[in-house]
């Protein structure tokens, strides 16, 4: 076989596809012609060449706009066989024209900004909440950005002609709280909007369909979905990937290849799983709200698989009583995993911003797995500790006690 049958960026283009079917094939579609049903995993650092012009003028080619070099893989750090087949399929999950991986999610959100701040653009307007190191970044000004905070409402006044980015979650981390997409597009302007889509996934939200231009995800969350991969990934149209390229080559914040082997994997799953967990999270969100334990459910209007909680007592003493569920940092696993944003995701973010953010400190996030939804509901009950009596059991009780003379407890 030639390579450029067996070249992953050799993508077989069909017709529109329902998502299912587009997370089993995409970044797959070349390989049966090849003669393979799996993926294979390319773990080539370098790749042996006996014509160094032509080398000379792809690494022109890739340094003029970042596109990937026609032919075979030329070195690691400027693609993967195996990591663009993951790319391929993201992209045509999130329906753009390209997408670009990095080691982190939080390695593409700098790659975003550096790519923007290259440019003179060094200005973001974010809405809080955002994922607590998201948060950090862009306050702290790591990377040479200033950021200027605001609500949905304030998007327009807060645009500068410097401001490079507009960035957003939705559903946000830990609080849930959604905004309206196409509107705050609109507000934007010129200025490309960031939607963090980690939560929600595109199988319930394709931000690049609402007019967001750039879409991020954390993609060791759902994408991967078995807690052993970490990577992040920025969907965006062909331009733009071609900046985050040539930032990805010369900061090396590239993806391993056998996290794009277990991404890809990943994703013909994740519709299956995404829909199964939901579905469970929104049984316990139900119960959840008519529990006297806990004092407020959060749980987005597009559905999904995390829940937030806020509790009347200890929150700690719930994370220290799970058994099932495990008490972890993370999400999108195919195991439930509950946290408390206060003291870990959302600790570095300063404490009146985060309160000022709907991250109270009695607040819980739980990222729903596939666990039957009984077992996960008597792991929480049993956490949650004693249910206080009811109303009627009170007044029952104090007259008990009038009639006995006994002394009042505090019910």
């Amino acid at each position: 076989m030639d390579s450029a049958s067996t070249h992953a960026y050799d993508v077989v283009r069909t017709a529109p596809r329902a998502l299912a079917t587009e997370a089993v094939h995409a970044g797959r579609d070349d390989l049966a012609r090849q003669g393979l049903h799996a993926p294979p995993i390319d773990l080539s650092t370098t790749y042996p060449s006996y014509d160094s012009r032509a080398e000379a003028a792809r690494i022109d080619a890739f340094a003029t706009d970042g596109a990937d070099p026609e032919g075979p893989p030329i070195y690691g750090r400027l693609g993967n066989p195996t990591v663009a087949r993951f790319e391929t399929a993201l992209a045509r999950l999130e329906g753009t024209e390209a997408s670009v991986a990095f080691a982190s999610g939080m390695a593409a959100l700098s790659a975003v900004l550096l790519a923007r701040s290259a440019m003179g653009l060094r200005h973001v307007v974010a809405v809080r909440p955002l994922y607590g190191c998201s948060d950090h970044l862009l306050t702290a000004g790591l990377l040479g950005t200033e950021v200027t905070w605001t609500d949905p409402a304030g998007i327009t006044d807060a645009l500068r002609p410097d401001t490079g980015l507009v960035m957003v979650e939705s559903p946000a981390n830990p609080t849930l709280a959604e905004v309206d997409l196409r509107a705050v597009a609109h507000a934007c302007g010129s200025v490309p909007l960031l939607a963090d889509n980690t939560f929600a996934t595109p199988v319930l939200q394709r931000p690049a369909e609402q007019g967001a231009r750039l879409v991020l995800h954390s993609a060791t969350k759902y994408l991967g979905g078995h807690g052993d991969v970490m990577a992040g990934v920025v969907a965006c149209d062909e331009e733009f990937a071609g900046r985050l390229r040539q930032v990805r080559f010369a900061t090396g914040g590239v993806l391993h290849p056998l996290a794009g082997y277990l991404l890809l994997r990943g994703l013909s799953t994740l519709p299956v799983r995404v829909r199964a967990a939901s579905a469970t999270a929104a049984e316990l969100a139900a119960r959840l709200a008519a529990d006297p334990r806990v004092a407020r459910v959060h749980y987005p209007r597009i559905g999904g698989a995390m829940i937030a909680f806020e509790v009347h007592d200890d929150p700690h003493a719930v994370i220290a009583g799970v058994r099932l569920v495990t008490p972890a940092v993370s999400l999108g696993s195919v195991d439930t995993l509950i946290q408390h944003p206060a003291s870990i995701s959302h600790r570095i973010v300063d404490a009146d911003d985060r309160r000022g953010a709907g991250v109270s400190d009695r607040l819980l996030r739980m990222s729903v797995g596939l666990e039957d939804v009984e077992d996960l509901w008597a792991d929480l009950d049993r956490a949650l500790g004693e249910r206080p009596p009811a109303p009627g059991a009170r007044r029952e009780l104090r007259e008990a006690l009038a009639e006995t003379g006994s002394a009042s407890p505090a019910v």
